[in-house]
């Protein structure tokens, strides 16, 4: 009797261990690091969104997911149209991204640097909250991560060292430093500047030198860099792109957690990613523009295109948009301008 009750009980513990040795094996698996790649640092609003998803995603899964930034692109040696080859391949866990610097890549994703396609933050957000961002997340799973939320790095203004720009004709010969993007080279191009591809890293103390004559980033990255004392002292507003960040984590890191823990991921990327944009349109979406203030009070002389100005900038890249409208898919860009036709405003 003593017999069948200690085998009884011993096939019971068993089968208790049986029933929890996936948790225990799925919680074995889990890294005590996971590397997150950024581009630029916690003093940009992209960096701070990496930092708020780190975060949330710590504190509500107690450390069993433990995120450490690393901005620079610096797992992938600073160069950032590698780092989405780098994330699918495993090298980087999870990334806040830029579509930008994953077009090389990912082709769809050049339907946010189509030059002057959004012509407002309504635009921008009809197209990552529509469906068109439906579909370019399903493109990315395709290709082989788990996109989660959509931040964003903001419009890009251009400024530069010799002159203030109102007319494409003011573009004539400037060497403006821009991404590893084909299609900025031909948006540059057909402007009459000297398109010159380099890295954040490498853009600074080009600028400094003299190397490049100017640059294109949101305010937000141009303040925070201080990009006037490298010789920015002419910034045009004027709207071409806006670019979208994408919150994702690698296939492979993504199957080894827990649902639960997935869900929990995921609820921390799309509050970062709301988070992040409110910080990356601070300042620049209230009427009296708080952070344009700042840089012209810093010496810097700013431009805001009129109307018609920006229509002579539309005008000059419409080749260009029609080219790539082709190379993006006609279907996606067509899907694009029509959520923006019906954006609310």
């Amino acid at each position: 009797m003593k017999t069948r009750q200690f085998l009884a009980t011993a096939l019971a513990a068993a089968a208790a261990l049986s029933f929890a040795a996936p948790a225990v094996q799925a919680q074995g698996n889990y890294k005590s690091e996971y590397r997150m790649s950024l581009v630029l640092g916690t003093a940009f609003p992209w960096g701070k969104g990496g930092e708020i998803w780190a975060n949330k995603v710590r504190e509500r899964t107690q450390g069993r997911i433990n995120i450490k930034l690393y901005p620079g692109v610096s797992l992938v040696q600073g160069d950032q149209t590698r780092e989405f080859s780098a994330l699918r391949q495993g090298v980087i866990d999870m990334a806040v991204g830029s579509t930008l610097n994953w077009s090389p890549q990912i082709k769809e994703l050049n339907l946010f640097s189509l030059p002057f396609l959004m012509p407002d933050y309504a635009a921008a957000d009809a197209l990552t909250q529509g469906e068109p961002g439906k579909r370019l997340f399903a493109r990315l799973e395709k290709a082989g991560v788990v996109p989660l939320a959509w931040g964003e790095n903001g419009y890009r203004e251009i400024s530069n060292s010799k002159h203030a720009i109102k007319t494409p004709a003011d573009m004539k010969g400037l060497k403006i430093r821009v991404v590893g993007s084909p299609l900025f080279v031909d948006t540059f191009s057909a402007l009459g500047a000297n398109p010159t591809q380099m890295s954040w890293a490498d853009a600074q103390p080009a600028m400094a030198s003299g190397a490049v004559d100017g640059q294109e980033n949101p305010v937000a990255v141009y303040q925070a860099a201080k990009l006037n004392t490298v010789g920015q002292k002419y910034l045009t507003l004027w709207g071409y792109i806006n670019d979208p960040l994408i919150f994702v984590v690698n296939k492979d890191i993504w199957a080894s957690w827990s649902k639960a823990d997935q869900d929990i991921v995921r609820q921390a990327a799309i509050e970062a990613g709301q988070e992040e944009i409110a910080i990356a349109r601070k300042g620049m979406i209230e009427a009296d523009k708080p952070l344009v203030k700042e840089l012209s009070a810093n010496g810097v002389t700013v431009t805001e295109l009129s109307a018609a100005e920006r229509e002579a900038f539309v005008k000059a890249t419409r080749p260009v948009y029609d080219k790539w409208k082709q190379q993006v898919g006609a279907d996606l860009v067509t899907a694009a301008e029509k959520a923006i036709a019906g954006r609310k405003q």
